[in-house]
């Protein structure tokens, strides 16, 4: 299956097949020198497979984890194309989650001020979310991607094979993405977690949010209006993210955690049900008031304000601009109650 992801400028098909990974020379222009980034949590074959189909391939691996996402990380890679003359006809292709994703996504993006960039994501989470949509970025201290940029992929290959090696908990990390797209924008796709069936029928999945995304990436590429509907549970799972230093949770779980105080009570016992078939956390565990001061520095505030998703209803969702400290004591009553 392919779709294609309608930009004014940059579109490009995403590839949706099993097996593609095998024959990523067939769908990338792979004739030239090609940087391939991945991280010591991605089985060593995929990278492999993809080197073999390239002309002058050169892989590089980070250590699995957010902490790659880093600006030493990001100066080495540099320093990678710097030294094999990698020059703007050249590619770099992550193989890899969305911090592999993330990490080369930003690279390709500044090196020669943009080189062709392409994506063939290995996770859960990367294939339904991350993956598409033109976000790259570092972090910077204990805040998520705030060095990065908008540059779009050349081209997505998504093979969802390769997910037959990952462990559950990298399963249901992803799927928590899936859901919050369903609770903003599909209620078939919602529906099909609350029956218990989303992980047997994994590319419906996919397929479905990548729709999702597509269509909401389409509409607003650079995150001025609609595509923050995309940050639903994100803005306390950022929080919670850097309170536990990049440890402990992973960023799916944190995603799940914040969308339980952000719905109405009615969604909120509904998805709590949904959270605990796919095995994701449901209590946060930690200090809750350094989870807000973090998500505070979230760059969804502005002063004394925060702009967050609201979902009354699955399958639709609304902006809020509140007061700080009004969505602080809104958190914390909506936890308490759980």
């Amino acid at each position: 299956m392919v779709l294609h992801l309608d930009l004014p400028q940059n579109g490009y098909d995403i590839i949706l097949e099993r097996g593609a990974i095998s024959r990523a020379g067939e769908y990338l222009n792979l004739d030239r020198r090609v940087l391939i980034v991945t991280d010591s949590g991605v089985p060593a074959q995929y990278a492999e497979s993809v080197a073999k189909q390239c002309k002058e391939p050169t892989v590089v691996t980070v250590p699995e984890g957010e902490g790659s996402k880093c600006f030493s990380m990001f100066e080495m890679l540099c320093r990678k194309l710097l030294s094999h003359n990698f020059t703007r006809t050249d590619c770099v292709v992550a193989v890899g989650g969305g911090v592999v994703g993330d990490l080369a996504g930003f690279v390709a993006a500044s090196f020669m001020r943009g080189i062709d960039f392409y994506n063939i994501p290995t996770t859960v989470l990367s294939q339904v979310d991350s993956s598409i949509g033109g976000k790259v970025a570092i972090d910077l201290d204990d805040v998520k991607n705030i060095v990065g940029a908008f540059y779009q992929p050349k081209r997505v290959l998504i093979d969802p094979d390769v997910l037959s090696t990952l462990p559950h908990r990298q399963i249901a990390n992803g799927l928590a993405e899936a859901v919050k797209m369903s609770l903003t924008s599909d209620t078939e796709l919602f529906s099909l977690f609350e029956s218990g069936e989303a992980e047997k029928r994994i590319d419906t999945v996919i397929e479905r949010s990548l729709r999702i995304k597509k269509y909401v990436v389409e509409q607003d590429e650079k995150e001025m209006g609609l595509r923050r509907i995309l940050n639903f549970g994100h803005t306390l799972g950022h929080g919670i993210e850097a309170a536990e230093h990049l440890h402990g949770y992973y960023h799916g779980e944190c995603v799940a955690l914040g969308m339980l105080p952000m719905c109405a009570e009615s969604v909120r016992m509904r998805l709590l049900r949904v959270l605990k078939l796919l095995g994701l956390p449901t209590e946060i565990r930690g200090d809750l008031e350094a989870m807000l001061e973090n998500a505070s520095h979230d760059k969804k505030c502005a002063g004394k304000d925060i702009s967050v998703v609201w979902v009354e209803t699955p399958g639709t969702c609304e902006i809020r601009k509140l007061p700080l400290e009004t969505w602080k004591e809104q958190i914390r009553t909506s936890l308490s109650s759980l």
